[in-house]
């Protein structure tokens, strides 16, 4: 994740040194633009990046609307989608892209990098395809096959400044460090009786039966955090959020999981932050201290929304 997004920071600054040695080295290296006739191969990519970024009208932002990484081995991909507004242009144009990273002398080099804009397929081929945006609608409505409905405390937990770090100390070994801290992360939510769901770049997700559970394992997560005794040290940032989650094989849906994300972005450096749903749910317990309630605006959401802070340090 950090990765793509120092990609997409030097492409606004049109760093030519910095994009080129992003890009891999070898003869398979692929390039696919926007445009009709926008595949290139090879070691040209490298070479041409510069002037490539230079024909592009001046950024004036980037909003990031979507961004997911994920690794296996040697290899590793992600896929974002960035809103920009270019100088001269009225509107914003959204550019969805995918980066395929392999290890090159242990540094993670794109070997395959594809952009599309978004076009009906109406358009092209005067078809309109819907079906998963059929079985997507299906899958909110509660109707999907195999899946399973329920109350669930969802957590996220996020690494907080991880950019600089990755900076400092090189790919690999941050690969290696999070995988670290994830394996960790794991084995306190197991203990709480949670099920760790997945890893989303420098995140994770976890569900739980209990909302105490829950946040009696965000508690320990935090506590272990303040032993690290080597660098770099990691700052994490928790957020939970209680509810009627949709199960779909080995992954959970619904507005439960969209507003458990937004409340962990509430969150700031070594805070554990949780709906007011979550807090009603586990109602008096002497063992848990909680801040005042704060009134915010959670993105994506309407209205304002409750929050409080868990007080964990003793």
């Amino acid at each position: 994740m950090s990765v793509s997004r120092r990609w997409y920071k030097a492409m606004v600054a049109r760093n030519e040194a910095e994009l080129k040695n992003y890009l891999s080295e070898s003869s398979e290296l692929r390039f696919v633009g926007s445009a009709d006739g926008e595949l290139w191969l090879g070691p040209a990519v490298r070479e041409a990046i510069g002037r490539h970024f230079e024909e592009v009208p001046d950024i004036l932002d980037r909003e990031e609307l979507l961004a997911e990484a994920y690794e296996s081995g040697d290899i590793g991909w992600s896929l974002f989608a960035n809103r920009f507004r270019f100088r001269g242009l009225p509107d914003p144009v959204t550019f969805r892209t995918t980066l395929i990273f392999a290890l090159e002398h242990g540094l993670w080099k794109i070997v395959h990098r594809h952009a599309s804009l978004p076009s009906p397929n109406e358009t092209s081929i005067g078809h309109k395809h819907t079906a998963i945006q059929d079985l997507l609608d299906s899958v909110e409505e509660g109707f999907n096959i195999g899946q399973a409905e329920g109350l669930a405390s969802i957590m996220f937990t996020d690494i907080v400044n991880s950019s600089p770090i990755v900076e400092a100390i090189g790919d690999l070994a941050w690969s290696r460090l999070v995988a670290s801290h994830f394996d960790n992360l794991r084995n306190v939510i197991e203990a709480n009786g949670g099920e760790f769901v997945k890893s989303l770049g420098d995140g994770t997700m976890s569900s739980f039966a209990s909302a105490r559970a829950a946040l009696t394992a965000a508690k320990t997560i935090q506590t272990e955090m303040l032993k690290q005794n080597t660098e770099p040290k990691l700052s994490l940032r928790v957020g939970l959020h209680t509810g009627d989650v949709v199960r779909s094989n080995d992954d959970f849906f619904g507005n439960v999981v969209n507003k458990a994300a937004r409340v962990t972005e509430a969150a700031e450096q070594g805070e554990i932050c949780v709906s007011d749903t979550t807090h009603a749910v586990v109602g008096a317990d002497f063992d848990l201290s909680f801040s005042d309630p704060q009134l915010v605006s959670l993105k994506g959401l309407d209205g304002s929304h409750q929050i409080r802070l868990l007080n964990w340090r003793d």
